[in-house]
């Protein structure tokens, strides 16, 4: 399900050999390929500034050093060029930095592959579809904040990036640790593979802390999951994943922070719309989701809860899943570690709301969730997100995807 297709890399490959001027009977990409463009092939040392006049490449993994900071001024477009392996492509905000991405609901800042030919000011691409994945790796926020590791260590790598990388690695004890400030931005068709069952999320957030800020963020088209939090604190609001190509949300390792108002559409390969993993260690935390719109696809599940998962989890509607079939497709389900934590009260749930065919819900919502859940007409539910918080600077609401 996460392979790499390898036609939609070929793509990216081609798009990067035209962008370094090979000689080729295709017609050349104007938008990247000229004198404004900067590429970004080392790390970033120094405190820098990216401005919406020039088109930012990625030419490799390329990480924001402790100690400096990031500004990214509205409307920045940043395109990266195709790698998988130990060379896929990434933007990596290591402990101790900070990436201020301050876009605005007019003027979002868009992280995409440089097979993208959208320019500054467009939302939606004029070339590629949320069909396109994998075409490079993704936005990468790691922190200081505690993450319930196995072995009880305190830090370790993030998943997506070779163990070498001493930017890499995440966790420590500062829960109000912060990493900047991430507002309108958008970060599709990544999800690139380092190896076998190991790609890069979307977005990934390992061990941010609660002084972190992030609101209006989208995940369009990635390989691997939209968004991924790896123990921390930090909260996010107003989110949107499309067309994942594992699950839209996942979280694991004692996630302590909240989610509130988001949105999933999920596509021909999502897994899970919300994939909700318990501690690894000793440290015990949970996390608040709350108030949800999940488009469902004929093969995705509305969610999993596993390995002691623990939190609250309310206000969500979910619309447009299969039936429930023998291989746990279209179901809410909890694993054998985690109905305990239903039972003790530590896993919560509230508010759910769901439009289906079905009259026993209990096909559905299993292991006694069913008695938090009703059906609804599609139209008619009373909870979810506000979708209007999307209009505008969101391509998956310009695609038309936010309706029933």
């Amino acid at each position: 399900m996460k392979k790499i297709n390898s036609i939609l890399v070929a793509v990216a490959m081609t798009s990067a050999t035209l962008f370094f001027g090979a000689c080729s009977d295709e017609p050349t990409d104007n938008n990247n390929n000229n004198s404004s463009d900067v590429i970004i092939s080392e790390n970033i040392t120094a405190n820098t500034t990216w401005t919406k006049d020039k088109n930012y490449v990625l030419a490799g993994r390329i990480a924001v050093t402790s100690g400096v900071t990031l500004t990214i001024e509205p409307g920045t477009v940043i395109k990266a060029q195709a790698g998988t392996g130990a060379n896929a492509t990434a933007l990596i905000i290591a402990r101790g930095a900070k990436i201020m991405a301050e876009g605005t609901s007019t003027a979002p800042i868009i992280f995409t592959s440089i097979a993208d030919e959208i320019k500054s000011g467009e939302i939606s691409s004029p070339n590629l579809d949320a069909g396109f994945d994998g075409l490079w790796g993704g936005l990468i926020i790691l922190g200081k904040a505690p993450a319930s590791l196995k072995g009880d260590i305190s830090e370790t790598v993030i998943e997506g990036i070779p163990p070498t990388d001493p930017n890499g690695f995440y966790g420590g004890n500062v829960a109000d640790d912060n990493s900047g400030v991430i507002k309108y931005v958008s970060v599709r068709h990544g999800g690139a593979n380092i190896g076998e069952g190991n790609e890069i999320n979307g977005i990934t957030l390992g061990g941010v802390g609660s002084s972190t800020v992030i609101e209006n963020v989208e995940v369009i088209g990635n390989q691997d999951d939209g968004i991924e939090f790896f123990g921390g604190t930090v909260s996010v609001k107003n989110a949107v994943v499309w067309n994942a190509g594992d699950d839209a949300i996942d979280t694991d390792q004692a996630w302590a922070g909240t989610l509130d108002n988001f949105v999933v559409v999920c596509g021909p390969n999502t897994d899970h719309a919300l994939e909700i993993d318990g501690p690894e260690g000793s440290m015990i935390a949970g996390h608040i989701v709350k108030n949800g719109w999940v488009k469902g696809s004929s093969v995705a599940e509305l969610a999993d809860f596993r390995s002691n998962a623990q939190g609250s989890f309310e206000n969500i509607y979910f619309l447009g899943f299969p039936d429930p079939a023998t291989d746990g497709r279209g179901d809410f389900s909890l694993d054998a570690a985690t109905s305990p934590n239903f039972t003790a009260g530590t896993l919560k749930f509230a508010g759910l709301e769901v439009t289906t065919t079905l009259t026993d819900l209990t096909k559905i919502f299993k292991n006694g969730t069913d008695v938090h859940a009703k059906a609804v007409n599609a139209g008619s539910n009373t909870v979810g997100a506000t979708l209007g918080a999307f209009t505008g600077w969101s391509w998956t609401e310009k695609a038309g995807n936010l309706v029933p």
